[in-house]
């Protein structure tokens, strides 16, 4: 529990910076990361409340046996017979904030109606979203979480590098799933995601792997992660089956790479995000393929597989020591294929570190 309790006092400390009265969660990741508490959410009201005074759980009573073994926070329970409001406003009169003005940071994965049931409790909030207060803090991961992203990242590895091992014509983009699948579970870990996409489909950034079979002179992309120790993977590599690849995928390869390492290169404590995308970015306009480059260069990466920094044209966010984000630049030519190569990586002190160790040399089978 001490970890929890850490993170619930840094927690206070960025809502005195950031001038925050409430922060309020839903049973999203945010409530799992700042408590341990993983409830079951549907739609009967379960959230957190933390303020300075006070924190503690508005919780269902039919789920408050079980959470409590998460977490030694306090709970204010009710029932389906009388609802949640009262609990509520009793909760609400824990944390001190029942007169008018507060500012509120609200969860935004949490859902809209249980967000509405606080605001109309409170008097003329001046609410927002809880990026600057929890979302910072999330962004910045201690030693504990890095080396559980690392294991994570290692693991991936493995598999990528079975499935590509594996290639064989005749077999479908499920079949290599399958593989990847396999290995997960071979090693404790579960499939968070896979992306795999023979020829054409690899044009398509979220293809949904399917039964395309795999023929002779076909690209391979494969997008991966597991999840193990709580925390997930994600990793993109691409190749070539069957003959010399095309030339144009040689050189596509290796304007990719360069925008990978040149985005490495800008990574370091202090750099904008948007400074991130444009190094990538950059590398492939002046190759002339910028309009077949159609994302963002990368996402964090923590808990979810999708959390901030977000590593785009316009993200205004500031890199700092503890960030782990993707970058994976793409280039996808319709009806020919698509090229991505992604690595996570981790601000240190004077750049980035690389979690993965498998190359991002293009693989041939």
């Amino acid at each position: 529990m001490d970890i929890f309790k850490d993170r619930l006092a840094r927690l206070r400390t960025r809502m005195m910076q950031t001038h925050t009265d409430l922060v309020v969660l839903g049973p999203t990741s945010q409530m799992a990361w700042l408590s341990g508490a993983d409830p079951h959410g549907d739609e009967r009201p379960v959230m957190l409340l933390i303020s300075q005074a006070f924190a503690g759980f508005l919780m269902p009573a039919l789920n408050s046996n079980s959470v409590r073994q998460a977490t030694d926070l306090p709970f204010e329970t009710w029932t389906d017979e009388l609802g949640p409001a009262e609990a509520l406003r009793r909760l609400l009169a824990r944390c001190e904030v029942t007169g008018p003005g507060h500012s509120v940071a609200l969860d935004e994965a949490m859902r809209a109606d249980f967000a509405l049931l606080v605001l109309d409790e409170m008097h003329t909030p001046d609410r927002r979203f809880s990026g600057d207060t929890l979302g910072h803090l999330r962004a910045m991961k201690d030693a504990a979480e890095l080396d559980a992203l690392r294991a994570s990242a290692r693991l991936n590895d493995a598999a990528t590098a079975a499935a590509f091992a594996a290639l064989r014509a005749g077999m479908t983009e499920r079949d290599v799933a399958s593989v990847i699948h396999d290995h997960y579970k071979a090693n404790g870990a579960r499939a968070e995601f896979t992306i795999v996409g023979f020829g054409g489909n690899g044009a398509f950034p979220h293809h949904h792997t399917g039964d395309t079979v795999l023929q002779d002179g076909m690209a391979v992309l494969i997008d991966t992660g597991c999840r193990i120790g709580g925390y997930p993977s994600d990793m993109t590599r691409c190749g070539w089956f069957g003959t010399d690849p095309l030339p144009e995928f040689r050189k596509v390869a290796d304007v990719v790479e360069q925008a990978v390492q040149t985005a490495i290169a800008a990574v370091r404590p202090g750099v904008a995000a948007r400074d991130v995308d444009a190094a990538a970015r950059g590398v492939i306009d002046a190759a002339g393929y910028g309009e077949f480059f159609v994302h963002r260069t990368g996402h964090g990466l923590g808990i979810d597989v999708h959390e901030p920094p977000y590593i785009t044209a316009t993200s205004d966010a500031i890199l700092e020591e503890g960030n782990v984000f993707s970058i994976e630049p793409g280039i996808y030519l319709p009806g020919q294929f698509g090229l991505r190569l992604e690595d996570i990586v981790t601000v240190t002190h004077d750049g980035a570190e690389v979690l993965s160790a498998l190359p991002r040399t293009i693989w041939k089978r």
